[in-house]
Parts: structure tokens; sequence; C-alpha cells
């Protein structure tokens, strides 16, 4: 007689544990999707309003006048650490696209200025929004928060918290193509 157990009848089968991971995945994905949701609750939908504000190189900038192509309008500051890690990838992303960068309650002029400098962001297109009232417009209760408008100024996407830089060059891509 033999003692010998097999290690197979302890092991749930194939299926069932395909079963198990699927389940949990879709779990996941409805957690995902749901925080996604509650983060993205009451920002602005559909046409971007125009604006015009100064930019910190004392170009005046007009929102509507960057119709005709994507941009990202990307929303920042100082004091944000997950801001300061897609500081790189939205220097990369300005090479390729519009991009407009909103400096949210960061300081005055002088001290966003020290700052973007300090972090080789220099050459950034940036609005200071000190007060939070152009935030404010947009429905900004964190950040950083990007909006990817498409080429008649329609917002195609909305990301808040820390996006890749393949992301977000993805949803200037797809505003580009789908319009």
């Amino acid at each position: 007689m033999s003692t010998h157990t097999s290690n197979h009848d302890d092991q749930p089968p194939k299926k069932r544990r395909w079963l198990r991971w699927s389940l949990e995945a879709l779990i996941i994905l409805a957690i995902i999707f749901g925080v996604r949701a509650w983060q993205q609750h009451g920002m602005l939908e559909g046409e971007a309003p125009d604006f015009e504000r100064t930019a910190l190189s004392g170009a005046v900038i007009h929102l509507d006048d960057y119709r005709g192509q994507p941009v990202l309008l990307h929303f920042w500051a100082s004091w944000c650490p997950m801001c300061e890690l897609e500081q790189g990838s939205i220097s990369s992303i300005a090479k390729d696209w519009k991009v407009i960068t909103v400096a949210f309650q960061s300081g005055g002029e002088e001290e966003v200025q020290r700052y973007m400098e300090r972090k080789n962001i220099a050459e950034w297109v940036a609005i200071v929004d000190e007060d939070g009232s152009l935030s404010g417009q947009y429905g900004i209760k964190g950040v950083p928060t990007s909006y990817v408008l498409d080429e008649e100024g329609i917002i195609r996407f909305r990301e808040v918290g820390l996006t890749s830089g393949w992301g977000l060059r993805l949803r200037l891509w797809m505003a580009d193509w789908l319009v």
C-alpha cells in the first residue's frame, strides 16, 4: 500500500482559480473606477471656458487662441510632491504639444518664478493662480489635475492625481484623432 498523497488534490482546479482571479481583478477595477469618479466629481465638462491671464513670461494667454490643436491644461502647485514627480513628463510633453500650466496657490509671481527656476521648469507657459480663482472656475479640488482639450476647446479627458507622461500623450493624441 502506498501512503503517498498527491499534491494535486490540495489545489483548486484551474478553472476555479481563474474564476477567483477574474473576480478579484473586477473588484480592483471597480474600486479604481469608483475612486476616479469620486475624484472627478464636480470637475468641469464640455467646452472649456476661455480666460485671459498673463503668463510669467509676460505673454497674455487666451485659451481660445489655442483652438485648432489639442492642448494640455495642467494645474500644479509648488507645495505638491506629486506635482514635482510629474514635472519631467510635463516638460517632455511641452516639446511636442501645446501645454498651459497653472500654479495653484503657490505664492506670487516672484515666488513661483524662483521655484520654477530652481526646478528647471522655467520654460513652461505658466500662469500664477495665487487666489485659486482660475482653478475654482475649472472645479479643481486637488493637484495635480490635467485637462486635455481638443482642437475645438472641448474637454476630452480629465485626470486628477499622478499621471504618467505616456498616458497624457495618449490622451492628447486621442483628442487630436477623435475630432
